[in-house]
């Protein structure tokens, strides 16, 4: 399972490129999860960039779940089309497509997450208010989850 971690700041070049961390490329086994990337327009309007096999595990779980055939005719819909595939050239940049990047809200400043098994770009500013606003709960879910793992460990004894 892909964990990818972190947060990186960098800033869109005049030509609509982003370097994506050695850092954040490190932890993807290309063998395991592909070379090529997915950028998708994610939940909340975020920008992501996904690794081809964590990208078709996303769309195939998504058609599966769809309740009706409608439904899942408009997510194939949507999702393709607000979907580019791209490559790292070989300085580690991404080419964020104009309208992605409109859509997206992302202006020069970003800030690139690991979020599992997928990257997240935000623009730094929204970034750190997101992180603000959710600390508290956080702090609180990493609390409870603590005292889990805690109890299971003690349980195990």
């Amino acid at each position: 399972m892909l964990k990818l971690t972190g947060e990186y700041q960098h800033t869109v070049d005049t030509k609509g490129r982003v370097l994506v961390s050695n850092k954040l490329r490190n932890q993807i086994d290309v063998d395991q999860h592909g070379g090529d990337f997915y950028l998708v327009l994610g939940a909340n309007g975020v920008l992501c960039l996904y690794p081809e096999k964590c990208y078709e595990q996303l769309v195939l779980t998504m058609a599966q779940d769809a309740t009706a055939p409608d439904e899942a005719v408009d997510f194939e819909r949507m999702s393709f089309a607000l979907t580019n595939k791209v490559e790292l050239d070989n300085q580690g940049r991404v080419l964020l497509n104009d309208r992605l990047r409109r859509r997206a809200g992302l202006k020069e400043d970003i800030t690139l997450t690991g979020a599992g098994d997928h990257i997240e770009l935000w623009n730094t500013d929204d970034w750190e208010q997101y992180v603000c606003d959710h600390m508290p709960q956080y702090q609180k879910q990493m609390t409870q989850a603590r005292q889990r793992v805690m109890q299971q460990q003690a349980n195990e004894s």
